[in-house]
């Protein structure tokens, strides 16, 4: 039985999917006008984790995550640089998914982009308009906050409350709102900027509809699990829930996750503060395995401080892990005797207790901290239970046993033979050689398979020059 915490009922409670043996799974993702930083990091590494335990466990996950190509960021860093506000958005799609590939996040089932799923989006707003959630003034549509009676049953904020804070929920055309607290669905272009058609004007959407609309889309008019960072719980969340259930007439999610925020050295990560880091600059250091294995060391709803301490930690407890990994390997190959013995049956079945710790601890609102030291009192198992004597099939076992464990939290321990150098080299001089006899096709394949291994070839004046992707 898995428990989670669910942000809406403030409590642990146990997880029944809406249909048997499937999960449909939608999490907000990070709207795309520069490089992902650490704290983008967070979300996609905690519910990647979610995700892979949900398979390990039998489910079909059907996992959701959209990214935000169309914002005032977007269009501020395309003037900037005289492009397109595609082009701004293109470019970072392809560099987020390079970060998350270094993170080892599974690909979701679908990524779908705000800017091509507008028609929905007109759709809903009309929906909203008929059913009298929503007015037009003067090409702005805006959402009637007090007309959906559950507003704020995920924050646990009072309607009237909000009003002492309403400054932070003002938006562009405020005198023209029958409330101060109503949001905008739809609001007019501004000059210079994209737009697209709809009945009210030519402009675009606000940003709450866009995950209304593409969770519905996907995944169906309600959800099992609703997941981000926790400060989108209020407004966005909170503004997803009235429209959906507005427009919808059900319950939009049944549960609700949100991961706590992450602090740089103890501080808020801010730009002003100058300690913003970028999951690429932390690849630069590091490998990014190293920051996956950070983030999973702590309870996703506890808060999380970055430091180079703690880098160096995760750093050191992964190589544990990876050298457990390797060791076996190095064994297996070693390996006098093939079959297991009896011995090394009643060993290898008391391993069944780590996987026990393991399963115990993320069934209890996938506490990856405890998780990870389940693994890590597997390792020491496995360190001081085996030796050169060891059947193959036993240390196969126990290699299969520890990878599948690292699988669900998304370690790679199980790695492929990194190239040699001479071997590198030796390719490319057979390449040069195919090049000579004008025999391209056997040129373009090793070029190909030195990719396929992560070698890359640079055909400079002085010669060529390679280096790992």
């Amino acid at each position: 039985m898995i428990e989670l915490y669910n942000t809406l009922s403030r409590k642990k409670e146990e997880f029944v999917p809406m249909e048997e043996g499937k999960v449909r799974m939608y999490v907000c993702g990070p709207t795309v006008y520069n490089l992902i930083h650490i704290g983008n990091a967070r979300p996609m590494i905690v519910f990647d984790t979610v995700r892979r335990y949900f398979e390990y466990k039998g489910y079909d996950v059907n996992f959701v995550s959209n990214f935000t190509d169309v914002d005032d960021k977007i269009i501020k860093k395309a003037i900037e640089e005289g492009v397109s506000a595609d082009e701004i958005s293109k470019r970072y799609i392809a560099e987020c998914k390079k970060d998350m590939e270094g993170m080892n996040i599974k690909p979701a089932t679908k990524n779908p982009l705000a800017t091509e799923e507008i028609c929905g989006m007109v759709d809903m707003i009309q929906t909203l308009i008929d059913k009298g959630y929503a007015y037009e003034k003067n090409g702005t549509v805006y959402y009637r906050t007090r007309k959906f009676e559950d507003y704020g049953k995920l924050s646990h904020k009072n309607l009237d409350d909000l009003r002492s804070g309403e400054r932070a929920l003002l938006v562009t055309g405020e005198d023209e709102k029958e409330d101060p607290l109503d949001f905008v669905l739809w609001k007019p272009k501004k000059e210079g900027e994209p737009f697209w058609e709809s009945p009210w004007s030519e402009g675009r959407p606000g940003w709450h509809i866009e995950c209304s609309e593409m969770s519905k889309k996907y995944l169906g008019e309600q959800i099992d699990i609703h997941a981000g960072g926790e400060d989108l719980v209020f407004p966005h969340h909170e503004n997803e829930i009235a429209q959906s259930e507005a427009a919808n007439g059900k319950e939009f999610a049944k549960y609700w996750m949100h991961n706590a925020f992450l602090n740089i050295d103890n501080k808020k990560m801010s730009k002003s503060l100058g300690n913003f880091r970028t999951v690429r600059e932390i690849s630069e250091q590091y490998d990014l395995q190293v920051l996956r294995f950070f983030m999973l060391s702590a309870h996703y709803r506890s808060p999380l401080n970055f430091s180079a301490d703690l880098m160096e930690a995760s750093k050191n407890g992964l190589e544990r892990i990876v050298n457990a990994a390797e060791n076996l390997k190095f064994r297996m190959k070693n390996a006098k005797e093939e079959a297991i013995t009896e011995a090394e049956q009643e060993a290898y079945a008391k391993t069944e207790e780590f996987v026990g710790k393991f399963e115990a601890a993320m069934d209890d609102d996938f506490n990856t901290a405890d998780a990870v030291a389940a693994v890590f009192d597997l390792v020491k198992y496995i360190n001081t239970n085996t030796s050169e004597e060891s059947s193959a099939e036993y240390l196969k076992k126990l290699l299969e046993r520890l990878t599948k464990l690292c699988d669900v939290l998304g370690l790679i321990v199980d790695k492929e033979e990194e190239m040699l150098a001479e071997d590198i080299e030796k390719m490319i001089e057979e390449r040069q050689a195919a090049r000579k006899a004008k025999d391209f096709a056997k040129a373009d394949a090793i070029r190909d398979e030195l990719l396929a291994k992560g070698i890359i070839l640079e055909d400079t004046r002085e010669g060529v020059k390679w280096k790992k992707a």
